[in-house]
């Protein structure tokens, strides 16, 4: 039965997420959780955060949901772009939540090296989440970056970056979001029966 279980993977964003973050206290409340630990959090290289999402993936025993926040929404497009279909077929499904727009302007020089932005769709169900007043990405890219990647987007109005100084600490409405996602992953699975 253990090997059925869904594993979920959280996939935090430049800096981390500290232990008051809405994705730690998922990490606490979800069961069978783990997340991503970057070797550097604030100077993110994209290949080796690529490469450490790919490390996590093949070592998972079974089935994940990846739950990314920011800049690890980046992260899991950029993976999805290059990984091999054996690997792929191990996630059933992301949360994107409030991706970081690495090609805005005014972008943090620290992010910049994560553009060009993957374009192409996720060969998985996936729901994004973002703002409207998110400095990170504005609603239109938000709502591009969904159709891009062929993801189900949900726009919410003053949220800001989903995170703490937003005031999304425990953030328990979002289960709602990973509940849809489960949703959608199990009528994606219903038609391919």
């Amino acid at each position: 039965m253990r090997r059925h279980a869904i594993h979920y993977l959280i996939l935090p964003g430049w800096q981390g997420s500290p232990s008051e973050h809405w994705q730690s206290h998922w990490q606490r409340s979800l069961p069978d959780a783990s997340r991503v630990e970057q070797a550097d959090w604030l100077h993110p290289q994209r290949d080796a955060w690529v490469a450490r999402l790919e490390r996590h993936i093949a070592a998972a025993p079974g089935r994940l949901i990846l739950v990314a926040h920011s800049l690890g929404c980046i992260t899991l497009a950029h993976w999805a772009a290059q990984a091999s279909p054996a690997l792929l077929a191990k996630v059933q499904g992301a949360l994107l939540v409030a991706p970081a727009d690495v090609e805005r302007p005014g972008c943090p020089e620290a992010l910049q090296n994560f553009a060009p932005m993957p374009r192409s769709l996720l060969p998985f169900p996936s729901l994004l989440v973002g703002s409207d007043n998110d400095a990170a990405a504005t609603p239109e890219r938000a709502l591009q970056l969904a159709r891009q990647w062929g993801a189900e987007p949900v726009l919410l109005s003053g949220v800001g970056h989903i995170n703490v100084k937003s005031g999304h600490c425990q953030w328990e409405q979002g289960f709602a979001y990973l509940y849809r996602l489960q949703t959608l992953i199990e009528q994606q699975a219903r038609q391919r029966a």
